[in-house]
């Protein structure tokens, strides 16, 4: 079968999408490519999966409906005339970071449309989120090769480039917060008197268990804030704590500046 989708970069987040595709059996893995930098990732990947490996992709590039840009931000301005020629009427989609659509739009100048995205880790596990912005419009069978991509992370939205740089501080750079917050809880149950195992199943089951009631639940994060809180009871009197901190601000204030930093690196 010929190669129909080529992935620019085999990291984490290209094979969680390789495999999505395949599972999900959007694509064969015969129609799929990948090349690599001076790395075992790509041969590593098309061992695993089946897809092709090709040190130089600009050939199947110009056989191909759609090219994703999976390499790290820093190796853009690396990418080649001759690539970016062999794009010509092409499906761009990017998952690199800080590189706005009017940067991507002066490289691929020729692209059919082009597509920034802002995966999170989680994604690695199929258990992401992803926003996406599309150049121009997207045609019927462009939308469907884009959220069939962005679907093997995880779910996905659309929005507007502007809203990106919030997206970036929110889920972008959350799952990070998360961990911290985890590892705190951690570190506050071995302080409480607990085994570091246990303090750490504990967190972990109680993030996953808390995370998963939210989703499936019709309350709201308040709601169920409130319904586990008895009035001077532990949880009342741990709230307070972190009201008292300002823990709300602190929130906000980390993500205005994830969002000002995003700026910044998209600007540079």
């Amino acid at each position: 079968m010929p190669v129909r989708i080529v992935f620019l970069g085999a990291g984490r987040m290209a094979s969680a999408i390789v495999r999505g595709l395949i599972r999900n059996k959007f694509y064969e893995p015969s129609e799929i490519a990948c090349t690599c930098g001076d790395d075992p990732t790509g041969p590593q990947l098309a061992e695993a999966t089946g897809i092709q490996y090709l040190p130089h992709i600009t050939e199947a590039v110009k056989a191909a409906e759609a090219l994703v840009l999976a390499c790290k931000p820093q190796q853009f301005t690396a990418i080649s005339p001759e690539l970016a020629e062999a794009a010509s009427g092409k499906l761009v989609l990017s998952i690199l970071a800080g590189t706005p659509l009017s940067r991507l739009s002066e490289k691929f100048a020729k692209a059919r449309n082009i597509v920034r995205t802002m995966p999170n880790t989680p994604g690695q596990i199929g258990a992401g989120v992803t926003a996406y912005a599309p150049l121009s419009d997207l045609s019927e069978s462009d939308t469907c090769i884009v959220e069939n991509t962005l679907s093997s992370l995880g779910n996905y939205h659309r929005v507007e480039e502007s809203d990106l740089d919030a997206v970036t501080a929110l889920s972008g750079s959350g799952p990070a917060y998360v961990f911290e917050f985890a590892a705190a809880l951690r570190e506050a149950g071995i302080h409480c008197g607990l085994s570091k195992e246990l303090a750490t199943s504990l967190a972990v089951d109680t993030l996953l268990g808390s995370a998963k009631l939210l989703e499936q639940s019709d309350q709201t994060a308040e709601e169920l804030r409130i319904a586990v809180t008895s009035k001077g009871g532990t949880t009342a009197a741990a709230l307070k704590v972190l009201e008292d901190a300002n823990f709300r601000d602190l929130v906000d204030r980390a993500l205005a500046a994830a969002k000002a930093r995003s700026l910044e690196l998209a600007n540079a």
